[in-house]
């Protein structure tokens, strides 16, 4: 299979793995859209569950290189935190800022969560 084929497929498997988990999102994660959605009236529109690289992050920004997570307990583990440094650590690379919030952040204050991507999307100049 030459280079072009394999980057097809790539993406291929990455659209499919990300319309899954749109389907298949948590709580937090759909209060979250809801919310980014609205955003969208100011100029700032999000995509979820999108591939970027080799990685599918919640949220992404593409205009203003910003990527939201919104975590589980599974990345209070050792390998979980060591995996989200590794890949926090390739989307700055990349050129993404990269805010984490918790299920619990986003379910019992959700004013503060968009209040804090708010303020990273009006410190990030406009890319278009």
């Amino acid at each position: 299979m030459d280079i072009l084929a394999e980057g097809i497929q790539f993406i291929s498997m990455a659209n499919k793995i990300a319309r899954h988990l749109r389907r298949n999102e948590t709580i937090a994660e759909q209060q979250l859209w809801k919310e980014l959605r609205l955003l969208r009236a100011q100029g700032y529109h999000f995509r979820r569950q999108a591939p970027i690289d080799h990685f599918i992050v919640d949220f992404a920004c593409y205009s203003h290189r910003v990527v939201i997570e919104v975590d589980g307990i599974q990345h209070d583990s050792i390998m979980g935190q060591t995996n989200d440094a590794s890949r926090d650590a390739h989307l700055k690379w990349q050129g993404f800022s990269v805010i984490r919030f918790r299920n619990s952040d986003v379910s019992d204050n959700l004013e503060g969560v968009l209040a804090e991507v708010l303020a990273v999307l009006g410190a990030v100049e406009w890319q278009e």
